[in-house]
């Protein structure tokens, strides 16, 4: 396990086959293993896999841009419609507001981002390429209706799934004593 998470690196050169369902059941209970202040399970997520799914999904992601500007250019428009084609599986990883007035929604949200790690863990240990990209929609409140979010949901991420097209190479680990110190 402590190699395999030194030692995993984003991909985002991806190509088929997806993560299989089986291979996906156990990405995603890794997941769901996640730190969970109070048992609220705040997470929730969505997979776009195949070409209708994952066109519908870069509808989404142009609606959601266009609301914000209208002038887009066509360029643009293309180049944001055919963003989820970069790989075979795009999850839309959410942090369920659950309003327990004991849980704020930042701890749902860095469990949910924790959740994000163990299956981006669970595909790197199974052979598969991940790659978690944020960006300016996933922080775009126009994406949540349809996605089916209430307003108080937050999208901690798209993540990218398939088999690397590429070899992954690996990347240097930062130096301990640059990040810790004793108090």
């Amino acid at each position: 396990m402590i190699e395999s998470i030194i030692n995993r690196v984003s991909c985002g050169r991806l190509e088929a086959p997806a993560p299989s369902k089986e291979h996906l059941e156990l990405m995603f209970r890794a997941a769901l293993r996640a730190p969970d202040h109070k048992g609220q399970k705040p997470w929730e997520y969505i997979v776009f896999e195949g070409e209708e799914a994952l066109s519908r999904f870069g509808d989404y992601l142009l609606q959601a841009s266009l609301k914000d500007d209208p002038d887009l250019d066509v360029t643009k428009q293309e180049k944001i419609k055919n963003k989820p084609h970069r790989a075979p599986m795009v999850v839309v990883a959410v942090a369920k507001a659950k309003n327990n007035p004991k849980v704020p929604h930042v701890e749902e949200i860095l469990s949910a981002g924790a959740g994000v790690q163990n299956l981006i863990l669970g595909a790197y240990d199974l052979g598969y390429g991940a790659y978690w990209r944020t960006g300016s929609l996933a922080f775009n409140d126009h994406m949540k209706q349809p996605l089916g979010l209430d307003f108080e949901d937050t999208i901690v991420g798209f993540i990218y799934l398939g088999t690397p097209s590429k070899e992954l190479k690996p990347k240097s680990v930062p130096e301990v004593d640059d990040f810790v110190r004793w108090g």
